[in-house]
C-alpha cells in the first residue's frame, strides 16, 4: 500500500507544473542561505512564506509547500559549506562539522570536505525520509482514535518537554514557553467573543500573526547580530589554499566504505532525536560526532581534520528533517521550528495537520486537479526525495563555487537588502504597517532571547500549539463528567484513554532533565 502511494506520490509532483521546478530553486536557495553565516532554513522560510501564500492560487498548494520543504532539507546541508570554510556554521546543526571540517581546509583539503559533508548529508537526508514516510503512516493510524483528552496530554507533554529541553537551562525554557503561549492567547475568544490581552489596541483583537514572529526572530534579530559582528568575522582566502594532492578533491570509495557504517548509526541517532519534538539538528550531530569518536580506532585524530568526522554529524544533522515532520503529521505537534512554520502552508491548502492528514477524503482542489489529503501529502513525500538529490548534485559541484561567492559578498548591503526584504514580507501576510512594527519588535525581542540564552525555538513552538491545545482542552471539558480527572483516567466515554501514559511520559523527562541539571551544577 505505501509503495503504491509514494509511487501516486511522484505522479503528483510531476503532474503539477510548477512543482518539479520549485523543488529544484528550493534546493538551490536553501544552500545558499545555509552557508550565509548566521541565517537557517528557517530564515529562508519565514521569508519566503508570505509570498507563497499570496500566490497560492497562481502556482499550487503542493508546488509552495514542495519549496518550502524542501528549503529546509538543503538549508541544514548548506551551513556545512560554511563550517567547513570558513569556520562559521551557516546553522547550529553544522557546528560540529566545523571540528573536522576546517582543520581539512587549512591541510588543503576542501574539496574532500565538502564532498564528504554532500554525501553523508544526503545519506542521512534518505534515511530520515524512509523513516518519516513509513513511521508516519504507521504512526497516524495509531493516533486517529485520539479525542479531546489525549490531544490536551499530548500538547501539554510537547510544552514540558520542549521547554526543559530545548534551552540549557530548564528555567529559560520553560519561560520561554510560557511567553510563546502568552502571546499567542492575545486576541478573540473563539468561543466567547471576548477579547483577550488586546490592551485596547483594535489591530491585535485577531490575534498576532506567525509571519510577522517568524520574521522577527529568525531574521531581524540575526540581522542584529551580524550587524555586531561585521567588524569581527573575517572570512578565509580560499585563493590561497592549495590543493596539490589529487585525492584532496575527492571523498574516496575506501574512505566511503570506511564511514558507511558510522554514517548508518548517525542516521539512526539523528532519526531518533528528529522524532522527539524541540531537539532538533543541533543535538543530532553533537550526539553522533560524540559517540563516534568515542568508538573510533582513530579517536585521536579526531578534531585535527578526518573524513569520519564531518560524515558523523551531517549524517545525523540531515537525518533529522525527515523524523521531525513525524510528530506534526500523526499528533499535530511540531517537532522542530521548520515543522511550525510549515502548519501555515498546510493551513491555507485546507490541511488540518494530524492523522487526518493521511486519509482519502475530502478531495481538495490543488494545481487544477482534485486530489485526496493522502495524495498531497505523499506528493510532498516525492518532493522531499527528489530535492535531497538536486542538492546533493549540486552541492557535490558547485559548493566550492557558492563558497567563494558568499566569501565576497559585501556583508554591509547583504544584511540591510534582507532587513527590507523582511519588512516587506512581514507587510505582505496581511498588508498591515502594523504586522511591520511586530516584527522589529519581536526581533529585538528574539535578540535579547539569543543573548540571554533564552530559546527562540520553544517560543515559536509554543505559540503555533496553544490554540490547538486550548481548543482540545475545552472540547475534554464539555465531554467529561468528572472535570479535570479526565485527564488522568484511564477510561472516559466507555474507551481506554492514553491521556494519563502521556502526562507521565512528560512529567519523567521533566525530572530527569531537572535531575541532569542538578548532577552537573554539582559536578561544575
Amino acid at each position: 500500500m505505501i509503495f503504491e502511494d509514494i509511487l501516486g506520490g511522484f505522479a503528483t509532483l510531476f503532474s503539477d507544473p510548477y512543482a518539479i521546478w520549485f523543488v529544484f530553486l528550493a534546493a538551490f536557495v536553501g544552500i545558499v542561505f545555509g552557508a550565509l553565516p548566521g541565517l537557517t532554513a528557517a530564515a529562508a522560510i519565514a521569508m519566503m512564506l508570505p509570498i507563497l501564500i499570496a500566490y497560492n492560487d497562481e502556482i499550487g498548494g503542493l508546488a509552495g509547500l514542495a519549496f518550502l520543504y524542501v528549503i529546509g532539507k538543503s538549508g541544514r546541508y548548506g551551513g556545512s559549506i560554511a563550517a567547513i570554510l570558513f569556520n562559521t556554521p551557516g546553522t547550529a546543526a553544522s557546528a560540529a562539522t566545523m571540528q573536522d571540517g576546517y582543520p581539512m581546509t587549512q591541510k588543503g583539503q576542501a574539496g574532500k570536505a565538502l564532498k564528504t559533508a554532500t554525501i553523508a548529508s544526503a545519506y542521512g537526508d534518505y534515511f530520515g525520509e524512509i523513516v518519516l514516510i513509513f513511521g508516519a503512516v504507521s504512526i497516524a493510524a495509531f493516533t486517529k482514535q485520539f479525542g479531546p483528552p489525549e490531544n490536551f496530554a499530548i500538547y501539554l507533554m510537547a510544552f514540558v518537554v520542549i521547554g526543559s529541553v530545548v534551552s540549557d537551562s530548564i528555567i529559560k525554557g520553560i519561560i520561554s514557553t510560557l511567553f510563546g503561549a502568552a502571546i499567542a492567547l492575545i486576541g478573540e475568544d473563539t468561543i466567547t467573543g471576548q477579547f483577550k490581552m488586546t490592551m485596547g489596541i483594535d489591530e491585535l483583537e485577531s490575534g498576532m500573526a506567525l509571519v510577522p514572529l517568524l520574521i522577527g526572530v529568525f531574521v531581524i534579530s540575526e540581522v542584529i547580530i551580524q550587524a555586531e559582528k561585521a567588524a569581527k568575522v573575517k572570512m578565509i582566502d580560499l585563493d590561497s589554499t592549495k590543493l596539490d594532492d589529487p585525492t584532496a578533491h575527492y571523498f574516496t570509495w575506501p574512505e566511503f566504505k570506511r564511514c558507511f557504517p558510522l554514517m548508518f548509526r548517525s542516521s539512526i541517532y539523528g532519526s531518533l532525536i528528529g522524532m522527539m519534538p524541540g531537539l532538533g539538528s543541533s543535538v543530532a550531530c553533537f550526539v553522533a560526532y560524540g559517540e563516534e569518536k568515542r568508538k573510533a580506532k582513530n579517536k585521536a585524530e579526531w578534531g585535527t581534520g578526518v573524513v569520519e568526522g564531518i560524515a558523523a554529524p551531517e549524517s545525523a544533522n540531515n537525518a533529522v528533517s525527515g523524523p521531525s515532520m513525524i510528530p506534526l503529521l500523526t499528533l499535530g505537534i511540531p517537532g522542530s521550528t521548520i515543522a511550525a512554520v510549515l502548519i501555515g502552508m498546510f493551513l491555507v491548502n485546507g490541511l488540518q495537520v494530524g492523522p487526518q492528514i493521511f486519509a482519502t477524503e475530502p478531495p481538495l482542489f490543488v494545481a487544477g486537479q482534485m486530489m485526496s489529503p493522502r495524495e498531497f501529502i505523499f506528493g510532498i513525500f516525492a518532493a522531499g526525495l527528489v530535492g535531497i538529490a538536486a542538492y546533493a548534485i549540486i552541492g557535490y559541484f558547485a559548493a566550492p563555487l557558492i563558497g567563494k561567492a558568499i566569501a565576497v559578498l559585501p556583508t554591509q548591503y547583504l544584511y540591510p537588502v534582507i532587513f527590507m526584504i523582511s519588512l516587506a514580507a512581514s507587510y505582505s501576510s496581511r498588508a498591515s504597517i502594523w504586522d511591520v512594527g511586530f516584527a522589529i519588535l519581536f526581533g529585538v525581542i528574539g535578540y535579547g532571547m539569543r543573548r540571554t540564552n533564552f530559546s527562540a525555538a520553544a517560543f515559536i513552538i509554543a505559540f503555533v500549539l496553544t490554540s490547538s491545545m486550548e481548543e482540545s482542552f475545552r472540547q475534554s471539558m464539555i465531554i467529561s463528567d468528572s472535570g479535570m480527572l479526565v485527564f488522568f483516567q484511564f477510561e472516559y466515554m466507555g474507551k481506554f484513554s492514553y491521556a494519563p501514559i502521556f502526562l507521565i511520559i512528560g512529567a519523567v523527562v521533566v525530572g530527569f532533565r531537572a535531575y541532569s541539571s542538578i548532577s552537573a551544577s554539582k559536578r561544575a
